[in-house]
């Protein structure tokens, strides 16, 4: 259930999205193709969201072992219930992609899919449905952000291949 980022990048990392579902980057399927929105919620809680997340790391590294009490039972039995994508870039701009790179080869389990660096920098990973991670078809499925690909999804990645 784990995704690699991997080759023409300076750090090659790991993406577990079966911990997303806790992580508050993370956005409703049904709202993330809501160009607006998406545009305003980014501006407007941006710097917040950075700061609460700075916050809960420096108090975790007090707590042992580390738990997230920020969450009542009521927001985690509906977080358990929706569908929810992540933006990619973030985990693109960690991995430190070299400037020479073009585009990326998605390995999934019904063979290779290719799109464009730019392409993949501007998409989502859907990691759960109904609360529950994707087991079929999975770990996650990619969605372009335009809408583009929204009722038919690049399903099965296993792999990200920077090329």
């Amino acid at each position: 259930m784990i995704v690699p980022i991997t080759g023409n990048v300076t750090y090659s990392i790991t993406l577990d999205p079966t911990v997303w579902i806790f992580d508050d980057r993370k956005i409703l399927l049904e709202e993330a193709f809501t160009k607006q929105e998406n545009e305003q919620k980014v501006e407007d809680n941006e710097l917040e969201d950075a700061s609460k997340r700075w916050n809960r790391a420096v108090y975790q590294q007090k707590i042992n072992p580390p738990v997230n009490k920020s969450i009542s039972r009521f927001e985690r039995e509906k977080i358990l219930e929706n569908s929810y994508v992540m933006p990619i870039n973030e985990f693109v701009d960690h991995a430190e992609v070299n400037e020479n790179a073009t585009d990326v080869t998605l390995v999934t389990n019904k063979g290779h899919e290719h799109i464009s660096l730019k392409a993949l920098q501007n998409c989502y990973l859907l990691f759960a449905l109904d609360g529950k991670p994707l087991k079929e078809e999975g770990p996650v499925h990619l969605f372009f952000k335009d809408g583009s690909n929204k009722d038919n999804p690049i399903t099965g990645i296993e792999k990200i291949i920077i090329n």
